[in-house]
């Protein structure tokens, strides 16, 4: 299939009106700047080493840091992992970092290997300038869990994490056993859904990035249909003010568009998976409409599914029970007990 063959789906009636009525739309980021304010003083990110244990949801994770070939040279990577079994690799979109898991990780420690990787640009891993092409990233990632002996692996993935592991699925298709893709576009698209990523890339309006703590606020107030607890709050803008993040995440924006990402799916990646597909979107998600994901098994590997969540964008923190039952039902083949 040709790019010019390709076409934009409408977007349907009931979403225009929503999308027309946010707050956002007019660069109001009163109500985030509220809730940024209710939190009160938020300290700065402390920074982990390697070998550190922190006890999560009562489960030991331990956090690490690993070299890895990429950019001609090392990267370095910051990943959190815990358990033993089958892995189980989490990757996070913007603007959040490995501990946007943690709820999941806990759950299928007990049965699995679970890992959870600051991607480039993100948290506490490498920030230099490079190649920070989707797929660039993705074969880098790669290169990440040879080093760490991982075989095959599970993928559960988020925003534009789910991105770089559509690469991933598709270059190494039969490293991934099953792949769980969250909340990123898929078969279908239209570019007014997007407006984000002409902000990340504007030199001028990036500069949102520099203020993390509003910049998380208006993605966790903005993007949801629950609100997020404080403490999950608090722990996602120390996780996105580590210095360097403001001048790599745009690095993203400027080396690709959401359109050729849409145009690599549907003309070479989709058909490359191999692995079944659990797709997992918020049903309360407009900019990513419950609509352009119906009968889209038909265009996946066999056994995959859609599963819509009663959240918006950000359902790991607005419905983690839901979120990490789905997870773990997919994962094992059998549902949580």
């Amino acid at each position: 299939m040709l790019h010019d063959e390709l076409s934009y789906t409408s977007i349907p009636e009931r979403v225009r009106k929503v999308l027309a009525e946010l707050p956002e739309k007019s660069g109001d980021s009163s109500l985030a700047q509220e809730r940024l304010d209710s939190l009160g003083a938020i300290d700065p990110p402390k920074g982990n080493h390697d070998g550190e244990i922190e006890v999560v949801d009562g489960v030991p994770m331990t956090h690490r840091f690993v070299e890895a070939p990429g950019d001609a040279e090392l990267l370095s990577w910051h990943l959190v992992e815990a358990g033993a079994g089958e892995p189980v690799v989490y990757l996070h979109g913007i603007p959040d970092s490995w501990y946007m898991w943690h709820k999941s990780m806990a759950d299928l420690s007990a049965t699995h290997h679970v890992i959870a990787i600051d991607l480039k640009g993100y948290g506490q891993s490498d920030k230099r300038r490079g190649d920070y092409r989707h797929e660039g990233v993705a074969g880098q990632l790669a290169s990440l869990l040879d080093v760490l002996g991982l075989g095959r692996i599970n993928l559960v993935t988020h925003d534009r994490g789910t991105v770089q592991a559509d690469y991933l699925a598709a270059n190494d298709p039969y490293r991934v056993i099953r792949y769980v893709r969250g909340e990123q576009h898929l078969f279908h698209y239209n570019p007014e859904l997007s407006p984000q990523e002409h902000r990340f890339a504007d030199p001028v309006r990036s500069r949102i990035l520099a203020n993390p703590g509003l910049k998380v606020a208006e993605s966790y107030t903005y993007g949801t249909r629950h609100p997020i607890d404080d403490a999950e709050l608090r722990r996602a803008i120390q996780e996105f003010s580590y210095p360097g993040i403001p001048e790599a995440v745009p690095r993203y924006f400027n080396s690709s568009s959401f359109r050729l990402e849409w145009i690599e799916r549907r003309t070479r990646l989709i058909e490359a998976w191999r692995a079944p597909v659990l797709v997992l979107q918020g049903k309360h998600d407009f900019r990513q409409p419950s609509e352009f994901y119906e009968g889209v098994e038909a265009q996946l590997p066999p056994g995959s599914r859609v599963h819509l969540l009663d959240g918006g964008h950000f359902w790991a923190q607005e419905v983690p029970d839901e979120y990490s039952r789905v997870v773990r039902e997919f994962i094992t083949g059998t549902p949580a007990s």
